[in-house]
This record gives structure tokens, sequence and C-alpha cells, in this order.
């Protein structure tokens, strides 16, 4: 005979709304009707001790947790900088969360192995504050970056590889996820964050969320890189109306670096609908139509209300056309960093890190790591 687990209905309402998912997604993996799971959370009848179990791991949570009085106080191990208006946004999801967490492991991993190695402080890293002057940051970003206001890039695409490349080859950990924790079922959400920053001063970390329309991602990338200049570790929605001094710098510094001022005001048509205006100058600067649409709102050519019905637009065409996981190894690649996974791969060969120890710093089955290894060196 089945024995109940005595759960507290409250924690399953609030475990399952935690891991985003609805009555009926629970009810399919148990699996039971959905009205079960309605009685259930409404204390009108108790699951079996089994039934609990499995709720616990397909909500990603402690399984004692379902027996707490009250759900546990979670806070954000980085410093939140969404707030708008005065108005704290929602609490975290799960997945952003398990997404930080798992960045900042791989991130603690690395600083270690570069104290070991004896490497030096990045002498760019919080060289910069809120006070300091837009245009001297983003001059320093080029330098640093190596990276030509003439420079010219076949596309958007291009550009923001270029800027990968060379914000990985002085030393920033470039990573790049849609999901948490390599898990498809689990989509990171847009509207919930666009990226963050672990300013360190050895081992600085960018990560971009990349269930976010792919021509935003290079604003995104600017504006945490920006953030590192500034020494100023945090959450960011891409928010431009953001209540956080640093935010507002950040913008402004990766508006300027993609897209200066004077040259944007010299180039834009105001007598054009200007929705006309987009193609010409993504052209010229080499961006996407998105960029110059965000560049255009900043500096007051366009109300927000226009901005944000074209980034929902191009928001939506990202969407209906995205295709499958793509690549295993190239995937891996994004979601680790190239810096951050040939270090690994190198204490491995060393014979100073197991095998199953990198599989799981780099959420790769260790049998793959060889050929891993032979795709990041060619």
């Amino acid at each position: 005979m089945s024995q109940f687990a005595f759960i507290n209905p409250a924690l399953l309402s609030w475990s399952r709304l935690r891991a985003g998912l609805s009555e009926i997604q629970i009810a399919k993996g148990l699996p039971v009707k959905s009205e079960r799971i309605r009685d259930w959370e409404a204390g009108k009848s108790l699951p079996t001790f089994n039934q609990a179990q499995k709720w616990a791991s397909i909500a990603h949570v402690p399984f004692g947790f379902l027996f707490l009085k009250e759900p546990p106080a979670e806070h954000l191990p980085l410093p939140d900088l969404r707030t708008l208006g005065g108005v704290s946004p929602s609490p975290p999801s799960l997945n952003l969360i398990d997404t930080i967490k798992d960045v900042l492991r791989k991130q603690h991993w690395y600083l270690d192995y570069l104290k070991d190695h004896g490497v030096s402080p990045l002498p760019f890293v919080g060289r910069f504050s809120i006070r300091s002057s837009v245009l001297d940051v983003v001059t320093d970003l080029r330098e640093v970056l190596r990276i030509s206001e003439d420079v010219k890039h076949q596309n958007h695409d291009d550009y923001l590889r270029d800027l990968i490349n060379a914000a990985e080859s002085v030393g920033i950990l470039v990573m790049r996820s849609g999901v948490a924790l390599g898990n498809t079922h689990r989509k990171l959400d847009v509207s919930e964050f666009r990226g963050f920053a672990i300013s360190d001063r050895l081992a600085p970390v960018v990560f971009i969320n990349s269930a976010d329309a792919s021509t935003a991602r290079l604003f995104t990338l600017m504006h945490e890189l920006a953030h590192i200049w500034i020494g100023s570790s945090g959450i960011s929605d891409g928010s431009s109306h953001s209540d956080h001094n640093e935010e507002a710098f950040c913008n402004a510094v990766a508006g300027e670096f993609l897209v200066p001022q004077d040259a944007f005001q010299t180039a834009w048509d105001s007598d054009r609908e200007w929705t006309s205006n987009l193609a010409p100058l993504a052209a010229g600067f080499r961006v996407s139509h998105l960029v110059i649409a965000r560049r255009a709102r900043d500096l007051g050519f366009i109300s927000t209300e226009h901005y944000v019905a074209h980034y929902q637009q191009v928001l939506q065409a990202y969407r209906d056309k995205e295709s499958g996981g793509g690549s295993y190894y190239r995937t891996a690649s994004t979601r680790n960093s190239v810096r951050f996974s040939k270090a690994v791969i190198a204490e491995t060969q060393s014979g100073r890190l197991l095998l199953r120890e990198a599989g799981k710093l780099l959420g790769i089955q260790p049998s793959k790591l060889k050929t891993y290894a032979g795709r990041l060196l060619t």
C-alpha cells in the first residue's frame, strides 16, 4: 500500500512556479491527470511518497523542501541591476539562478587555475567608474581590444565574432547560452535578463543570453564589457530606463562604441520615415538594424514605443526561424567560452584534472572530451 507524503501544499505550488512549469507539464511528468495536481496544491488530497519525490525531481528542488513551513529565501549571487521605476523585478526563476551558479562555479575554478599559474591581474578591470567620461571608456575599450572605429566588418555577425575573440584574447571569458545547464527544455527568458557580468581582476566573465535575437547580442556584449571596465558585477535586462546608474552608463558606452553619436547624428535623415534609416545606417556602421533602432531611441530620434515594437518584431522573427541545436561541440564552446575550455583541457592533458571532473566543468561527456579538444585546437 502506497504511503502518502504529508507535504506542504503551498510548497508544491511554489516549486512548480519557481521552475516555470504549468500544471499540465507536472501532470505529464508524474504522470497523473492535471485535476490531481490542482487538488494537491489546494490541499484537498496528498500525493504518494513516490509521487512527491518525482515532483521534486521534475521541479528541480530538494525533496525535503516540500515539507517546509514556507519557501526558503533565495538570493541571486550577483547584484540585481534590473530594478525599474522603483519596482523590484519578479523573484528570479530557477533557470536564471542555476545559470548564474553554473557560471560562478566555472569562474571560481578558472580563478584558482590562474592563481596556480601566477597570472597577473588584468589592468583594464575597474580602470574607470561611472563618473568617468563615456568617450574615455570607449577609447580604452578600443585600445585594449584592438578594435579600431575604422575597421570594416562584413556584417554584424562577423563584428560580434571579432569582438568576442578580442575579449577572450585579453583574458575575459565570454559565455553564451539560451538554456540553463545545457538542458534544451529549460529555455532562458529574455524578458527576465539579457546578460550579466562578473568583474574580477583575474577572471572577468561576460554571459550573454542567446535566447535573445542574434541581432541584439552585439549590444549586450558591449554593455557587459563596459561593466568589466568600471568594475561592476551584475545582472542586466537591457532597459534604457534603469534606476541604476551603472546600467545607464554601460548603455551609453555600448551605444557610443558601436555607433558614435556624432557620426550617427550626421547620417540620420529626419525627413524620412524612421525605419528607412535602418538599412543604410546598419550597413554603414556594420551593425544590425536593431542596434541602429536602439541608438535612435537612446538619442531621442524615435520613441520607446517605436523601438519596443520593432524589437518585438525582430525577436519573433528570430524565434520563428530558430532551428535545432546545431553542432554539439560548437554549442559547448560557446556555452563554456573557448578560453575556459582550453584551460580545462590543458589541465586534463597534464594529468592534474580527472576526465570526469573536466566533463562536469564543461558539461560534456568524458568520452567526447578528446574530440572536443581536437575541435578547439583546429
